[in-house]
Parts: C-alpha cells; sequence; structure tokens
C-alpha cells in the first residue's frame, strides 16, 4: 500500500511538488515578459502585486523621483502612503535597478538619508510619519533629492562625547 502511495507522488523520478513549482514559475516568468506587465518587478512580492493592482483601481499613486544627475524613475505607493512608505519604496526600486544594470551593489541607506532628503515643490519631506498627501504629493507628482545635511540642534557636543569627557570626575574632588 505504501508503495502505491508512493508512485502516485513521483512522476518518473520527479516529485510532482517540484513539477508543479516548476510549471508555475515558467508561467510567471512568461508573464512577466509580456510588454503589457513591464512596470512588475521581475521578482514581486504580494505587496508589489497589490500596490500595482490599486494603482489600476485608483487607490495608488505613480510618483517620479528625480536624482540629483537629472535622471529618474517612477514608484507606486498607495494613497495613504507616509514619508517613510516613500523612502522604502524608493530603497526598493533603487536596489532593483542597480541589481539589474550591475549586480550586488551595497548602498548605505543612512548616509543617504543623513546628506539627501526629498523634496516636493520646494518643500522638504522631513517628517517620516507626516501623509504624502499633507505635502500635496498625488498621482503623477515629481519628487527631488536635495542635498540636506541634519542640524545637530545645540550644536554643542553629543551626550556621549560628554560622558566620556566627566567620566571619573568628581565633585568631591
Amino acid at each position: 500500500m505504501e508503495s502505491g502511495a508512493n508512485e502516485e507522488g513521483t512522476v518518473l523520478g520527479y516529485n510532482s511538488k517540484n513539477v508543479k513549482k516548476v510549471a508555475l514559475l515558467s508561467t510567471l516568468a512568461a508573464l512577466l515578459d509580456d510588454p503589457i506587465l513591464a512596470d512588475v518587478p521581475k521578482k514581486p512580492s504580494l505587496s508589489d502585486v497589490d500596490t500595482l493592482i490599486n494603482l489600476e483601481l485608483g487607490s495608488a499613486m505613480c510618483i517620479s523621483i528625480f536624482k540629483l544627475d537629472g535622471t529618474f524613475f517612477d514608484v507606486a505607493v498607495m494613497n495613504s502612503a507616509t514619508v517613510k512608505d516613500l523612502k522604502l519604496a524608493i530603497k526598493k526600486k533603487v536596489i532593483e535597478l542597480e541589481q539589474s544594470k550591475m549586480g550586488h551593489r551595497h548602498i548605505s541607506w543612512r548616509h543617504v538619508w543623513a546628506n539627501f532628503c526629498l523634496a516636493h515643490h520646494n518643500e522638504k519631506l522631513l517628517d517620516d510619519g507626516a501623509a504624502l498627501q499633507d505635502f500635496g504629493v498625488r498621482n503623477n507628482s515629481q519628487v527631488h533629492f536635495l542635498p540636506y545635511v541634519v542640524s545637530k540642534g545645540s550644536g554643542g557636543h553629543s551626550k556621549r562625547r560628554k560622558h566620556r569627557f566627566f567620566h571619573g570626575l568628581n565633585k568631591h574632588s
């Protein structure tokens, strides 16, 4: 009885689950090569597909991101997206573009966001929690990268540096 069940699950030495997976992947690859689906990433996640469907339904927006060198690319985010959501979409798109052009390449996003900010109509998008619609960002809007250096506020030394300097000093000495 066990050998009969084993034979049903195996087709000429191949596991039927693997055959189904290969068939699904080949169908997906054929679909993604269709010019109509050119905006779908090569390895789409469920959220990518969901955002693209919502873009077609009108509950998401396409935003053009202009880089400092004058080139641009488009990202899709939900209408209720925040600045942080836009930054994550930019990060994902840039990584995808870099991988397709040059293979694996590391980008320090901490460095990028420490030295550059996004702007829409000369208004800097600094608050990560703010909704994009609060800045007037709509479907087909243009957002630019601008050089930006975060100010330290007081201009003094950081708390950690003060701690190292005063560590060990005592009021009683």
